[in-house]
């Protein structure tokens, strides 16, 4: 029996650009597309890039001053579930900041780090009222689910969005110590 190479090559070649193909077909829109569309939908978002990853969900998102970032965690999650799975939701927004945005979010850093350490989440808008009041050009917002700690600061068109785990990772050196 004489293999004939041309027909065989052919024919992997083929095989393969179906699977890879129709897999790629699937993921971008079964997956990414509806995701996409829940994301973008919600008010307050610019642009939103989606990678999922075989353990988590990278959410690449330009929002507007006055988004809601929690509302649209909690909607993305109820919505996104079939989705998302067991994966880890991670969210890179675009940091929109300015200078005086950033000097005050220095000064309320010490005093919200303190809260989050101590498990005292009621000092965190004590904190950025009393900043508040100081500085009465920065709005500052504060929201909690069971995960997170969400903030939301703004001056002008500038903003500057802060996720604050509540379940905080440990440092590497600390178990080691």
């Amino acid at each position: 029996m004489k293999l004939r190479i041309l027909p065989i090559a052919l024919t992997a070649i083929i095989t393969a650009s179906v699977l890879f193909g129709g897999w790629f077909l699937y993921r971008h829109m079964a997956i990414q597309n509806p995701l996409q569309q829940v994301v973008t939908q919600y008010p307050g978002v610019s642009s939103a890039q989606i990678a999922i990853k075989q353990d988590e969900v990278v959410v690449k998102l330009v929002l507007q001053p006055d988004a809601d970032l929690h509302g649209l965690v909690q909607q993305v999650k109820k919505e996104g579930q079939s989705i998302i799975g067991s994966r880890q939701l991670k969210l890179d927004i675009q940091d929109r900041s300015s200078v005086q945005l950033d000097k005050w979010w220095s000064q309320a850093m010490f005093p919200i780090a303190e809260a989050m350490e101590n498990k005292k989440y009621t000092q965190i808008p004590a904190t950025l009222e009393s900043l508040e009041q100081k500085d009465s050009k920065v709005q500052a917002q504060t929201e909690m689910d069971d995960q997170n700690v969400y903030i939301r600061l703004k001056e002008g068109q500038a903003s500057k969005f802060i996720i604050l785990p509540r379940k905080p990772e440990t440092m590497g050196v600390w178990p080691n110590a």
